[in-house]
């Protein structure tokens, strides 16, 4: 049984992570900025003999040094640590202003780097442990007509973050990797103004698009597993790898 931290979990791919590793048996501390949907997301999963839950935002470091100090006082250990929460809008990059790019910044990347390194003080402690962060394809291969480069400079830093990390801990057996998911099924997409996100399926060779339950199986693999280390997996059915010409 290991212990997940999971933030950005009271919905979509943070979601599914967290119920996953809960039906495997593992115990889990979900995070959210809001409330009103880590309750409702709390009481859905269910189990609550192996799941706490902590309220905050994950720009503030506060946030996850109190992600940790639950985890290790609920269940003695922080074995895994998702960084899932994230927020991601497109934006026209000459509209793009400073508070819109600090947003970016604050939440998606400082909230990685400060969760993370709260995180890897309780698992040099324990001698291993696996951080996973959440990227996305977009660093690798960009799209004309989704303005995004503010998100994507901060998702940009997650993936450079994630390999540094990934060098600076691998002797004290700590695993760090990413998924850099393509269009998954989730509400983000309705928050990014895409009402119908299968019509988005011809950006990836499978001609569909992910579910969250797919970004959770390959958390769980690499959760559990001891060889995978500065490794960013695109999770996207070949958007990446190449096109479909119709």
């Amino acid at each position: 049984m290991k212990t997940i931290i999971v933030t950005g979990a009271s919905t979509g791919i943070g979601k599914a992570i967290a119920q996953l590793f809960l039906e495997k048996g593992h115990n889990v501390v979900i995070n959210s900025a809001n409330l009103n949907n880590l309750e409702s997301t709390y009481k859905e999963l269910g189990h609550p003999d192996q799941l706490v839950m902590v309220h905050g935002d994950i720009s503030n470091t506060s946030t996850g040094k109190e992600l940790v100090k639950t985890a290790v006082e609920r269940f003695g250990s922080v074995d895994v640590l998702v960084n899932n929460a994230g927020i991601f809008e497109p934006k026209f990059f000459l509209d793009v202003e400073e508070k819109d790019l600090d947003r970016f910044l604050n939440i998606n990347l400082k909230g990685t780097f400060f969760t993370s390194q709260a995180a890897v003080k309780q698992m040099l402690k324990q001698t291993e442990g696996s951080i996973i962060n959440i990227g996305t394809v977009l660093v690798d291969h960009a799209i004309d007509g989704f303005p995004a480069t503010a998100p994507i400079s901060s998702k940009g830093g997650i993936h450079a973050f994630t390999k540094q990390l990934a060098a600076e801990f691998g002797k004290n057996n700590i695993r760090v990797n990413a998924i850099a998911p393509g269009i998954i099924r989730s509400p983000l997409q309705a928050k990014t103004g895409v009402n119908n996100a299968d019509s988005l399926a011809g950006l990836h060779l499978l001609n569909r698009i992910g579910e969250t339950s797919d970004v959770a199986q390959l958390a769980l693999y690499l959760a559990e597993s001891n060889f995978v280390t500065g490794e960013i997996i695109n999770l996207d059915g070949g958007h990446v790898a190449g096109h479909s010409i119709k």
